[in-house]
């Protein structure tokens, strides 16, 4: 499912106060494809990720997935279509303490009223090299297997594009290229797009194509 973006345009304050985060940004992300998204810090990275993922709202503009015209829908059909098509791998692994690793990947299909597909959660795990590990709390886990554990989380749903913010932010570089090497890896063998926020050079050169933001202005890298 193809990403399109029309004259997006986020805008904070009024006035002298008025700070143009994103602007006019329009861009197309095919099916499949692996994008980083790299710029300095306060650039406008995480306001056009959130914007993307319908995280928050434009100022102006369009975010089309496919054919759906993502702020065209209420809240509701918002938060449903984002469960149903998005996976979010954080900075801060946001896994909930008290619940087990296996308990943490499935809370997106559990919060849909789902049923786990059993056969999934094991090739997935075998894939991302936790299958031991997921009866463990994240206290029991080492930063790598947690970020693991949060990829599977974002696949777990079989989403259509997996959002990534700084996925190795919090690991060392031995950890977190491991885990950048499973998570392309594995949204290539299952048909992800994906979209990675990064400061690393080396990470985004690992992808098809590179969107550079600076001041709020977006151009390719070519």
């Amino acid at each position: 499912m193809y990403l399109r973006t029309e004259g997006l345009t986020k805008i904070y304050g009024k006035g002298q106060n008025e700070v143009v985060a994103l602007n006019n940004a329009t861009i197309t992300i095919g099916a499949g494809e692996f994008m980083s998204i790299v710029g300095p810090s306060g650039s406008g990275k995480s306001t056009l990720l959130h914007l993307l993922s319908g995280l928050d709202r434009p100022t102006k503009g369009r975010v089309f997935i496919g054919e759906k015209d993502l702020y065209a829908l209420n809240e509701k059909d918002l938060s449903a279509f984002r469960r149903k098509s998005f996976g979010f791998i954080f900075q801060q692994f946001n896994l909930i303490p008290i619940l087990t690793a296996e308990d943490n990947i499935n809370m997106p299909i559990l919060l849909d009223r789902k049923q786990p597909d059993k056969e999934y959660l094991k090739e997935l795990s075998e894939m991302l090299e936790i299958k031991d590990r997921l009866i463990h709390l994240p206290h029991e886990l080492s930063g790598g297997q947690q970020q693991r554990v949060a990829i599977a989380r974002a696949l777990i749903a079989k989403p259509d594009i997996i959002f990534a913010d700084e996925p190795t932010g919090n690991l060392d570089s031995k950890s977190g290229s491991e885990v950048m090497k499973l998570l392309t890896s594995t949204s290539r063998q299952f048909g992800k797009t994906l979209i990675i926020i990064t400061h690393d050079k080396k990470i985004a050169g690992l992808a098809d194509r590179q969107l550079s933001i600076i001041d709020g202005m977006v151009q390719e890298v070519n």
